[in-house]
């Protein structure tokens, strides 16, 4: 049999350029012919009849590779493999595998016995193997990538189809024949290769034969996930880089592979970490390192230094020691144009410190390895990509959770993660968030007190320490404390002191001991005691107060921090808001005061817009905060004591409140009462804090319980429906008279009994209106003539009156007995008389009384109007001036409510009759008949403020009302428009004269309250009656110009912005009026105002003609309140249909003429303007209109302005470039 001539090199050449090109002329008869057919191959019946000879062949001697006949038909089927089964692919693995291990143990055994003349044979043997090997495997990979290829797709789409045949491809796995091929490589790589490859090109061609099929592996992320096979292929190139020269080749493909092959990042470098720890060969890490430093990517190259950074960073986790040799060198990168490699390298620095910080050494080159290392993640806070920014902060994230705590450098990580709050990227101010909650969780302040962290009592240790160190200290006068003069003099004494000294000890050393053992050295050993005990006192006095110092530094930082945070509550990055919130309920469990500031904030969030996921995850998240915060007592609580834990912090929750913060606490409450979060014990025990009458308890306590109470009641209204006597006698009974905010917030409450707007749709109980003779009804209206002339006082009858119109079956009967009896209270002959103008202005009362009841004599009597004239202002009762303040503001407030409950009537009328129809469409009358039963009941009560109509009136009422909605909605309007304040037995009416006469009269009626309780009644009399509006417009908006009085302005706006709601035609040219509030000197008016147009331009209430330009000033203003208001309503503005651009010219033209504004805030209002101008189009119509004012412009201040403008324009307009190039010119007119 012949033997092969086989001559590696050649082979190698031949398949490196096509493996199917290489000859087989000693190949198997059957085999040859089916080269013309090779799908032939595929019957396994025609490959066994080869392969089983050749396999018994080599099992008996792995020298029959050799034979031409076996090695030229291994190398046909090789050629072959796509069409060969996995069948025969799997035996010709084996075989070859098999032949190898036995012929490395053959190997083993000759060299052992020094048998050199088969060295030459040998060597040929494995050239073959590893070549036929590395073929194999080749192979082996490119079925497993097909068949990885083809069943990728089916996933998710059924089962694929079942194949028969070939199809048994897709059940072979060859994961276990190729470990047991990379055993086999290790193990022939454990020989003494030296004695058979005796030249350097011989061995690196074999070894190659061996490590090219293992990087071929690794290629493939499938094996790569597999934990066996890379630990295989591992220790195969562990040894060949070991005892076989391979780390230059290695070096090559490792470097090779993380450019090409991102899957290898992180497994190169456990190769690599592996090749250190278990071979002791950290010189290819050292190698590869090095390399990467030097190298320079692409600027467009991303994915390259991707796996790089990803290499280097598991590198340095896996393996610090290694890297920290290098890292000198990898800093290099820190240049580097790539983010990805600069983010790399932080978090590598990240992981050498933590590898630093664990490490025994405490010497001086372990410090000053530290300190460059955070000298540059400090550094990197600055970065110019936000992603490195993050990545520091995440860092440093990190670091905080080592047992080192590293405090100087914490409180410059603190500082520098409070500036980075201000980051323009949302990413970055989230990650700055997260860092400085987990720079309190881990603070280093623990050791002495505890670890709360609250300012005040840190600052109180701080001062006893001082206290404490003073009176140790020695007073500022002892000697040696003077000038240079004391100092020359205590040297001479001291040398004095000496002389004698030495001669004293040189006359008689013992007398001396003697005499000092006696009593001198008694006090001595005592004083030199004493003077130890208090130097070390000082010593450790110094060092506590330098502890409580870094303390407070960081406390300060974290106060300052606190406020960026608040502000970050309103980012419209939620993720950044989540992060936000739980900064605060992190701050809050160590006791930071500024936080409980933050928690407040939080509650605005139930606001946020809930159509998104996010949106959702911000309430959602809220509402967990909040409960964790308040709502969740310790494990080791009873349920009775977890009831008044959490019954207290609710209650707490409402001192100190704004009314905002308490509408925004409502809601979060009736959503928390809604998803059954308040457990009915704790209502209970609110119950007993709100009636308890046995002791006197807080004030503050007793409110906050109803407040909650209350807001409990908008999501379940049997809450206070159940308790109603218990309001009765504590909030409307003697508490309340003598606790008014108490009476407000029951009346709150009461009003809960009626569902209203969305409130009334959820509920499924239906609420039965009561009648005026109820104890509830009566209570309230009691509660509005409690002699008071606390400002308190308006809030309870405001309340008092809210609740009778949601309660009461005809609140407009209840309500003009209550005008009546204060009017009579006020009007009444006991009383003194303000002035004679007041006199005069009450004849119209009592007549008007007389009328209504009837000839009731308890109204005010005609005698009354025959008082003298001139009693003058000074003498004015202050409880009388109090008192007529207090009936014009029921009588404003009943007003307008009236037209509230007219507004409901119309509803409810139109709601029955619809529900008729529906129900009975057959009968022609049905509909009619409950519309006139319905108008009936409420339009007796509507007709008039007061039972003014006669029966038959109403009864005429109830047919117009019968007919149509139309003719409903009309009689409504007619009553509104024409009974109210017109009609000739209206209640209403009566006061109508009086206010605008009293407002009219502020130099005689100048008492503030009096002037602002009639404004107010003023302004809601208006809201009624667009005739009576139209005859005091006049009089409110100078009221509005001139009045002193900044409460009584801004009253004056908004009722102006109610009027332009219900009478559009009348304020619409009176608008300039409300625009020119936004210049008023106090910025309590200016913010109502601006508050007020933004409501009605959003809304669409008033047109926009050229005056945005007075917002768009408001976005300078010094209050941030107003500027960031302003910045709403144009953020707002811009969404709809391109307002900002089609104002802007109008906006410039007011700006550019104002020389109050500085060209810096000028600069800022344009470029936030035009930020809003997004389209091309837009721009390049802008920019038209823009330069074209260029050549007027007569002040260069003017041309600057329009020239920043057209420079903010993305207008790509060559003829406007060239003329803002040109500059101003200035041309003088020739004399």
């Amino acid at each position: 049999m012949d033997s092969v001539n086989f001559d590696i090199n050649n082979a190698l050449k031949h398949y490196m350029s096509d493996p199917a090109g290489i000859p087989t002329p000693e190949a198997d008869s059957a085999l040859v012919d089916c080269e013309n057919e090779p799908e032939s191959l595929t019957d396994n019946a025609i490959v066994n009849a080869v392969l089983n000879p050749i396999v018994d062949a080599i099992a008996e001697n792995p020298d029959a590779i050799t034979r031409s006949h076996v090695f030229d038909s291994l190398q046909f089927l090789l050629k072959y493999t796509s069409f060969l089964s996995a069948h025969a692919l799997s035996k010709i693995f084996d075989l070859l595998t098999s032949g190898l291990a036995t012929e490395a143990d053959v190997v083993h055994h000759d060299l052992e016995s020094d048998e050199q003349e088969l060295i030459a044979h040998h060597k040929q043997l494995l050239e073959i193997y590893g070549f036929l090997l590395q073929w194999t495997i080749a192979a082996v990979e490119t079925k497993a990538a097909e068949k990885s290829s083809t069943t990728m797709p089916v996933r998710g789409r059924g089962k694929p189809k079942g194949k028969k045949g070939p199809g048994n491809d897709a059940n072979w796995d060859s994961s276990t024949q190729l470990e047991t091929a990379l055993n086999t490589m290790c193990k022939v790589l454990r020989l003494k290769l030296g004695k058979i490859f005796l030249t350097t090109s011989e061995r690196d061609t074999f070894i190659s034969l061996l490590t090219r099929p293992v990087y071929m592996v690794l290629e493939s992320e499938q094996r790569v996930k597999n934990t066996s096979i890379r630990m295989h292929a591992f220790r195969v190139l562990c040894v060949a880089v070991k005892h076989h020269g391979h780390a230059y080749a290695a070096q090559i493909s490792i470097v090779q592979n993380l450019t090409y092959f991102e899957h290898l990042s992180e497994p190169m470098a456990e190769f690599l970490h592996i090749l250190a720890e278990q071979y002791d060969y950290p010189q290819l890490s050292d190698e590869i390192l090095r390399e990467l430093s030097n190298k320079e990517f692409n600027s467009n190259d991303t994915k390259g230094p991707k796996s790089v950074s990803t290499f280097m960073v598991k590198l340095s986790e896996l393996a610090p020691r290694l890297v920290i040799k290098q890292v000198t060198l990898m800093a290099k990168q820190l240049d580097s144009e790539s983010h990805t490699l600069r983010s790399a390298l932080i978090e590598v620095f990240g992981n050498m410190l933590a590898h630093l910080s664990k490490s025994d050494e405490r010497g001086e080159n372990h410090k000053s390895q530290m300190n460059a290392f955070f000298d540059v993640l400090e550094e990197r806070f600055l970065d110019i990509n936000p992603y490195c920014r993050c990545r520091t902060m995440q860092v440093y994230l990190k670091i905080c959770a080592l047992e080192q705590k590293f405090p100087k450098r914490r409180q410059k990580a603190a500082e520098l993660a409070c500036r980075s709050l201000e980051d323009k990227s949302s990413h970055v101010r989230r990650n700055a968030i997260k860092l400085l909650g987990t720079l309190i969780r881990t603070h280093p302040f623990t050791a002495l007190h505890g670890a709360q962290l609250a300012r005040k009592d840190w600052q109180e240790r701080l001062d006893k320490v001082d206290a404490e160190l003073d009176s140790l200290k020695p007073p500022v006068d002892a000697p040696g404390l003077d000038g240079n003069d004391q100092t020359a003099v205590d040297t001479q004494l001291l040398d004095d002191a000496t002389q004698m000294d030495m001669g004293q000890d040189g006359d008689q050393p013992q007398k001396t001991l003697a005499e000092m053992t006696d009593e001198e050295k008694i006090a001595a050993v005592r004083k030199a005691q004493e003077e130890a005990a208090t130097s070390e006192a000082i010593e450790k006095l110094t060092l506590t107060k330098r502890y409580y110092t870094e303390a407070l530094k960081f406390i300060d930082v974290l106060h300052e921090a606190t406020g960026t945070v608040c502000q970050l509550l309103g980012s419209k990055n939620k993720s950044e808001v989540i992060e936000a919130m739980d900064y605060f309920e992190i701050g809050d469990a160590y006791n930071i005061e500024q936080n409980k500031l933050g928690i407040r904030r939080m509650l605005r969030l139930i606001w946020t817009k809930g159509n998104s996921d996010e949106g959702k995850g911000v309430q959602t998240h809220l509402i967990e905060c909040y409960k964790r915060l308040f709502f969740e007592a310790p494990d080791n609580f009873s349920p009775n004591d977890a009831a008044n834990y959490i019954a207290r912090n609710m209650i707490s929750l409402t001192f100190g409140a704004t009314p905002a913060e308490l509408t925004s606490l409502e809601q979060l409450l009736s959503t928390m009462m809604k998803q059954g979060m308040i457990p009915d014990i704790v209502i209970a025990k609110l119950w007993q804090v709100y009636g308890v009458q046995k002791r006197e308890i807080s004030r503050k306590q007793r409110r906050g319980a109803i407040i909650v109470l209350g807001m409990l009641a908008t999501a379940s209204p049997e809450i206070v429906v159940g308790e109603m006597e218990t309001m009765l006698r504590t909030g409307l009974g003697a508490h309340g008279r003598a606790d008014l905010q108490l009476a407000k917030f029951t009346c709150v409450a009461l009003r809960r009994i009626n569902p209203s707007g969305r409130q009334a749709k959820d509920s499924p109980i239906k609420f039965s209106r009561l009648s005026n003779d109820h104890a509830v009804l009566s209570r309230l209206a009691a509660i509005t003539e409690v002699p008071s002339d606390s400002k308190e006082w308006f809030g309870v009858a405001e309340q008092a009156i809210n609740a009778i119109y949601a309660l009461s079956r005809h609140p407009d009967v209840l309500c003009s007995e209550i005008i009546r009896r204060k009017t009579r209270a006020v009007f009444s002959p006991h009383s003194s008389r303000p002035t004679s103008r007041e006199g005069s202005l009450s004849v119209a009362s009592p007549a008007a009384s007389n009328d209504e009841d009837g000839g009731d004599p308890t109204v005010i009597p005609p005698p009354a109007t025959q008082e003298p004239p001139a009693s003058p202002a000074k003498k004015q009762s202050k409880d009388n001036t109090v008192a007529l303040s207090q009936l014009l503001f029921i009588v404003g407030h009943v007003a307008i409510k009236q037209i509230v409950h007219l507004e409901l009537c119309e509803l409810d009328f139109k709601r029955r009759k619809n529900e008729k129809e529906k129900s009975d469409a057959a009968a022609k009358e049905a509909p009619a008949q409950p519309a006139a039963k319905t108008s009936g009941r409420k339009g007796k009560g509507a007709a008039a403020a007061g039972p003014a109509k006669e029966d038959e009136e109403a009864d005429e009422l109830d047919l117009i009302g019968g007919t149509t909605e139309d003719d409903f909605t009309e009689a409504m309007a007619h009553i509104r428009e024409r009974e109210l304040l017109y009609g000739p037995s209206s209640l209403l009416a009566m006061f109508g004269p009086m206010v605008s006469e009293i407002c009219a009269n502020n130099t005689t009626y100048k008492d503030r309250g009096l002037q602002q309780a009639a404004t107010l009644c003023l302004a809601k009399l208006m809201c009624v009656s667009s005739e009576y509006c139209e005859a005091n417009l006049p009089l409110l908006i100078t009221i509005m110009e001139r009045s002193g009085d900044a409460t009584v302005r801004s009253n004056a706006v908004i009722a102006l912005g109610d009027m332009a709601v219900c009478f559009n035609h009348l304020i619409d040219e009176n608008t300039d009026f409300l625009y020119r509030r936004l210049a008023d000197p106090d910025p309590s008016v200016k913010r109502t105002c601006l508050m007020t147009l933004t409501f009605l331009i959003l809304a669409g209430q008033v047109k926009v003609k050229g005056q945005l330009g007075e917002m768009a000033k408001c976005l300078e203003d010094e209050d941030k309140r107003i500027a960031d208001l302003a910045r709403m309503f144009f953020t707002e503005l811009s969404t709809k249909d391109n307002a900002v651009y089609n104002h802007f010219v109008d906006m410039f033209s007011l700006l550019t003429t104002d020389e109050r504004i500085d060209e810096e805030s000028f600069k800022r209002i344009v470029r936030f303007l035009l930020g809003f101008v997004e389209k091309d189009k837009h721009a390049k119509q802008l920019a038209d209109k823009l330069a074209a004012r260029l050549p007027r412009c007569d002040t260069e201040r003017q041309w600057s302005d329009v020239a920043f403008a057209l420079g903010l324009l993305q207008h790509k307009n060559e003829d406007i470039t060239k003329l803002v190039s040109e500059g101003f010119k200035v041309v003088k007119a020739s004399a």
